[in-house]
Formats: C-alpha cells, structure tokens, sequence
C-alpha cells in the first residue's frame, strides 16, 4: 500500500515520450545483440574476431572438425554460470517470465535481467543451442521499460505497459515486423488495450523498426521469391484451400507435440539437479546431432536460430519430404533439449525453423501425389511457419501479420488465416496451454485466454446502485432503529445525514436484534456510523467511481442526483462491494461458459 501511494499517474504525452525512449534503447539494443551473437560464433566455430554474421546464409564448416561437439558444451556451462549466479530468471525463452511480471508482479523485472540475458542468449545462440533470439530481445525490452518504469514514479498500469512497449519493440526490431510486434503485444502482453495503451506500444515498435532499418537495412526477414503462393495454379481453389487447412491441422498437432516436448524436457532435466551437469548432457547429444547433419548433409542445420535453412527451402532449395520431415523432428528434439536443459533462448525461430520444414515436407508430399509445380514447397513451408507459430503461441494475428511482414507476398494471406486458425484449433483440443502458458500454469499462474471488453465498466453509477437504503438523521437512536418491525432481519443500508450534510454510512444485520432483546445501549446512529464513503453522480462511470472508492479506502459509495454539491436530499442509491461483484459477474455471463475458463 505505501508503494501505490507514491505512484502516479502520467499524461499520455509523458508516457508516449518514455515509450519511445524504450523503443531507442531496445532498437539499439536489438542490433547490438545480433553483433554480440556473431562475435560469439565466430570466436568459437571459427577461432576468429568478428561480429559479422549473416544468419540466413549457410556457413562454412568449422576449424576444429569434429571438435565442433564440445563447442555448445562449452557455451552451455557459461551460460550455466551466469543464469545460477546473476539472474535464473534468464533461463528458458524469456517469454513466460516477462508474462508473469505482467500479470502477477506488478511490471517489476529485476534491472540485471537485461544485461545477464543478453550475454547468456547471446552465448547459448553463438555456441550452437538450437534456441531464437527473438525471446532475448523481448525480455531484454521488457526488462528495459520496467527498469524505466521504476525509476520515474508512475501507476502500476503504466509501468505495466512500458513493459509490453518493450517486448513488441524487442520482436520488432528482431524480425524487421512493426506491425507483428504491435499485435504481438496485444495478444501475449497486454492486460487492456485501448488509446493510452495502444499509442505507447504502437510508438516503441515503430521506433525500435526504424534503428533497426537504418542500421541493418529494411528488407524482409526472408527473401522469397515475389507472388509465391500465386504462382500454383488453382491456389484459391476449394481443393488448394483444403489443402491448407489440412496442414494446418497438423501443424496443430506438431505445436502440441512441441508444447509436451519442451514440457517433457523442462522436467526430465531438472532431475539432475547440478545445472551444470545437466546442461553438459543436453549441449552433448546438441553438439552430436550438429555434427551428425554435417556428415550426412554438408552443414549443421539445426544449430543456432536456423534461418539460412528456412532460406534454403523458401527459394526452392530444399524439397525432398523424408529429409525435410527428419530436419523437423531434430529441431523438436533439439529446441527442447537446449532449453530444457538450461540454454537461453527463444522459441519464435525454431517454430519458424519447424514450421517450414513441415509445411515443405507436405508440400513436398503433395507435389509428388497431386502433381503440383516446384512452386508448391515453399508456398506451404510459408503458410506453415505461420501455422506453427499461431499453434505454438495461440497468437493468431501476430503469426499471420510477422509472416506476412517476413515475406511481404500478400497473395499468402488467405491460406495463412485457414491453416492458422485450424492449426489453433486442433492444439486448443489437445492443449489447453500454449507454450508460453504451460510453464506459468505449473506455478499455478494462470494468465487469461481471451480479452473480453468489460461492459460493466463503461456503466453508469444508477445502472449497479441498490435504490433500497434508508436515509436518517444521526440523533436517530441505534435501539430504536434496530427494533422497526419493518425490517423482517435483513441487511439494511443507512446514509446517516446531519441537516442536509450527508454524515456517514451504517450497514446493520438487523436480524441482530433478536439477541440484544431488553438490551439498551442508549447510542445514536451517528456515533456508530462510518465516515470512509465516497460521492457518485448518477451518470459516472463505474470505471472512475471503483477508483475514487478504492483510492478513498471506502466502505459504500453514496450515488446523488445533478451535478451540483450534494445534499442529503440528493442520494438517490448506495454502491457496495457486493453491489459491484454482482455487477462485474452479470456483464460477463454473456460470454458463457468460456468466460468462467483460466
């Protein structure tokens, strides 16, 4: 209670201005990581100093032959090191840490977190661990707009959407996606959405894209080649169409397997309870499968975000179903491997990395059955990174639009959404949690599944208030109240007035009097009122009336007529607690039974 009453609340302009100060330093922050990573890899895979690092190329074999094994071993026990010692909360993908800050921490992030997260992602990516470094730069924002957030005094809400600013501008920045990283915000992040939130988030993401354009360029995360999906002859036919709603149920079946994956991993690992030695063994069978893909395909493939792959298929260089079906099992298997046994990373870029391999693999199979064009594998290894994100995350939106945005063909679009809002669907069956949710869900943290717009906050005081209360002088004496045979025991509401100077409030159980019978106590009603209430007009909305009751401390809340200074003769109706749970509960009944879900 001492720390809410030092906060308060800021202009949207002030507010707007920090959050693009989030947006700057989380922008540069975003390009530094990446040259952080290709310093790292290149130390380590090729024994020499630089940052230059183009992930979506396919990179030469390293220098030390077989010893490549040891490389994510290595990786593995600093970030070991760094995560035990500075800040667990770095552990994993970022993602679910920064949601529980939301939703259960006020906004709080610890300062430290950025930095340690930046090193350990930076180390864990650089030395092989098949993790994003998209979940990096989100808890690397969040942490920079809490940290923001809590050195200038604000409300809660506000540091609460520095937060969200951060993490849409940390996937922003990442991916080249302004439009993905606002709706990635809104559907993950945001407890509300509305004009002072969305301006303050819309603002961090726009500016942390803009630095990222001007130093690393403007182009698309992908380059693919112009009117894909187009390009496949009957492609918004009913069978095409079909077509992708069938892989997107089986994208959906492969989010929840990597959902159990992860989860499975997370727990088997934590058997060994020495961190460093469980991350040995994960970044062990890591750096095998490494070098078992380089014996057998010429390079790693599974190491590190795994862009210059999803590249290779997108420009039609990859298109043999069995070899692509065996890259997605050993991504699965890989990813939760790394994080399960203790990496820091993101789960954004393998999804992508499973997604078009999986989405290939079917087209790939479709092609050969169907007698589709060369066309037709990278068109449905597009439309199932979309799948296998949505599915992943439940975020259906932010995986159509960041697709869209990665690949800029709009002819796409139409099959995403089919094959997206399957893919949701059918993990959604099998899944209630996604896989950020399932490890807060563990905690017993259970973050809401839907936004729904709640109506009884845009309601006027005279719609909730209770027009059953009685009105009396406060010389009226307390046994003589108590003993009206009008009451019948029930629970009465008295606004106690003194001329016309509303005085106070009294909530009796008049049923109370059966057992002060012959009993007198020979007190007013006055002197046994409560002074902590507060004033409503009629036409105020509830969402301005719970604040004035809650920052008043009140016990009832005393609704008058006019606009005026109010007069006893004024109260028209009392507001109570139960008054205002009975209200919130009637406006979410609409919605049925999904609204009584987590």
């Amino acid at each position: 209670m001492t720390q809410t009453l030092r906060e308060r609340t800021l202009g949207l302009f002030s507010l707007s201005l920090l959050a693009i100060g989030v947006g700057i330093v989380t922008g540069f922050g975003a390009v530094a990581f990446r040259a952080l990573i290709g310093v790292i890899h290149n130390a380590f895979y090729y024994g020499k100093l630089s940052a230059i690092y183009d992930a979506n190329l396919l990179e030469p074999a390293s220098r030390w032959g077989a010893g490549i094994v040891l490389v994510p071993v290595i990786g593995g026990l600093a970030v070991t090191f760094l995560v035990s010692k500075f800040a667990p909360e770095a552990r994993g993908h970022g993602v679910p840490e920064v949601m529980d800050a939301i939703f259960y921490r006020e906004g709080v992030i610890r300062p430290v977190v950025a930095a340690v997260k930046s090193l350990a992602s930076a180390l864990s990516i650089g030395t092989g661990a098949a993790v994003g470094r998209e979940g990096p730069i989100i808890q690397i924002g969040a942490s920079l707009g809490s940290t923001l957030g809590q050195l200038v005094r604000m409300a809660t809400w506000q540091r609460i959407t520095l937060v969200a600013s951060g993490a849409g501008a940390g996937i922003a920045a990442t991916f080249n996606t302004p439009l993905g990283g606002v709706m990635f915000a809104i559907e993950l992040m945001m407890p509300e959405v509305s004009v002072r939130t969305f301006l303050p988030v819309a603002l961090a993401t726009g500016t942390a894209t803009f630095i990222g354009w001007r130093l690393l360029g403007a182009h698309p995360a992908f380059d693919v080649p112009s009117r894909l999906f187009a390009s496949v002859p009957g492609s918004t036919s009913v069978e095409s169409l079909l077509l992708c709603a069938l892989l997107g149920a089986l994208c959906g079946v492969a989010a929840t397997g990597f959902i159990r994956g992860l989860h499975f991993a997370e727990q088997a690992f934590e058997r060994a309870h020495n961190p460093y030695l469980r991350h040995v063994l994960g970044m062990t069978a890591i750096g095998l499968m490494m070098y078992a893909f380089y014996l057998g395909s010429g390079h790693y493939r599974i190491d590190g975000v795994g862009y210059s792959t999803i590249q290779q298929i997108l420009v039609g260089g990859l298109a043999a179903a069995p070899f692509l079906a065996l890259l997605f099992v050993s991504k699965l298997a890989a990813t939760s491997i790394s994080l399960g046994s203790g990496s820091s990373g993101g789960i954004f870029s393998p999804s992508l990395f499973m997604g078009a391999t999986l989405g290939g693999a079917f087209g790939a199979a479709s092609q050969s059955w169907l007698a589709l064009p060369d066309s037709t594998v990278p068109a449905f290894a597009m439309i199932g990174m979309a799948a296998m994100v949505g599915g992943g995350t439940g975020a259906a939106m932010t995986a159509i639009v960041m697709i869209f945005e990665m690949t800029r063909d709009y002819d796409i679009v139409m099959p995403m959404i089919i094959a997206v809002a399957v893919s949701i669907g059918v993990r959604r069956m099998l899944s209630e949690e996604n896989i950020y949710t399932i490890k807060l869900a563990g905690r017993k943290h259970y973050i809401p599944k839907a936004m729904h717009a709640n109506m009884f906050l845009i309601r006027q005081a005279r719609e909730v208030m209770e027009t059953e209360f009685q009105l009396l002088p406060a010389s009226t004496g307390f046994d003589e109240f108590l003993r009206l045979p009008e009451h019948g025991g029930r629970l009465r509401h008295i606004v106690v007035t003194e001329g016309e100077r509303i005085a106070g409030t009294l909530r009796v159980n008049t049923s109370l009097r059966h057992g002060l019978e012959g009993a007198y106590t020979g007190l007013p009603i006055g002197s046994v009122a409560s002074a902590a209430f507060t004033i409503a007009h009629e036409r105020d909305i509830m969402f301005d009336v719970i604040q004035r009751f809650w920052r008043d401390g009140a016990s009832m809340i005393i609704v008058v007529r006019g606009s005026g200074i109010p007069h006893a003769s004024d109260v028209v109706g009392i507001i109570t607690k139960e008054h205002i749970a009975d209200s919130v509960a009637a406006s979410v009944r609409p919605y049925g039974a999904e609204a009584g879900e987590r």
